[in-house]
């Protein structure tokens, strides 16, 4: 995982010889695309685009992302050139690739986590085993940014207070049962990382009551990314869609039951 590390920040070094944003960010985007690909769970597919649920409207404003993981066994909607429209009930995280990070990409990433997170889930579930995400996670992957990662956590404390997006909050003993309330991590290639501290793989030893676990790595970053995917996705769910919700705004006409 070091050595894919270090490679990714090779080869991004390819596409910064170019002269517009677009096309620097574009190939960063399917390296970390093609990254997992190879290394997560068959029980899950790759896309790119925007996440409904059954409240959404045709046309109306929503947050594109870069990578979406969701569930091989619901559908999705074509929208064409590689972009489609995902189910909310399908979506197990999102990643938005970022060349160079600063407080604007916070803002932009701050929002479009929590707008995603307000989407409502519609689903019939039997059994579960293994850990489930309480909502949709939400990464941010940058290969440029400041030089320590408290820096990344202030952006992340200031976004949140400039557009009223609370902070979560837990115990030691529900913090695996309580959502993020936006992003719920982001990796600095070769630098380091700012996570929330509410899943299974906690590096939270000593019990210490907080909400984020910062850390100052040249390495292992994307093992560590790679390991919070894993177990989101590295679970038995015996859930599926509820349609219902889905046809509030649907019109039939000549119905007859006979």
């Amino acid at each position: 995982m070091d050595a894919i590390e270090n490679s990714l920040i090779s080869i991004s070094q390819i596409p910064a010889n170019s002269g517009h944003s677009l096309h620097k960010g574009t190939p960063r985007e399917a390296f970390i695309k093609k990254f997992l690909e190879g290394h997560l769970s068959a029980n899950v597919a790759i896309g790119t685009g925007e996440i409904i649920d059954s409240n959404s409207e045709p046309r109306e404003q929503r947050n594109q992302f870069d990578i979406v993981i969701y569930k091989r066994n619901y559908p999705k909607l074509d929208f064409g050139g590689g972009i489609s429209g995902f189910l909310i009930e399908s979506v197990i995280a999102t990643i938005e690739v970022k060349s160079v990070l600063d407080q604007s990409a916070i803002d932009q990433s701050v929002e479009a986590a929590f707008n995603t997170k307000s989407l409502t889930p519609n689903v019939n579930r039997s059994f579960s085993t293994g850990w489930l995400p309480p909502k949709i996670l939400n990464y941010v992957v940058t290969y440029t940014g400041p030089a320590q990662m408290n820096t990344v956590h202030g952006w992340i404390l200031n976004s949140h207070r400039n557009k009223n997006i609370p902070l979560p909050s837990w115990t030691q003993q529900n913090k695996t049962d309580i959502p993020g309330t936006a992003l719920d991590g982001v990796f600095l290639l070769n630098k380091g990382f700012v996570v929330l501290d509410n899943t299974p793989l906690s590096l939270n030893d000593q019990q210490v009551n907080g909400i984020h676990t910062i850390a100052d790595n040249t390495n292992s970053n994307i093992l560590m990314l790679f390991l919070l995917l894993q177990q989101a996705c590295n679970n038995i769910d015996g859930a599926w869609l509820n349609p219902i919700p889905y046809l509030n705004n649907a019109r039939f006409q000549n119905v007859r039951i006979v």
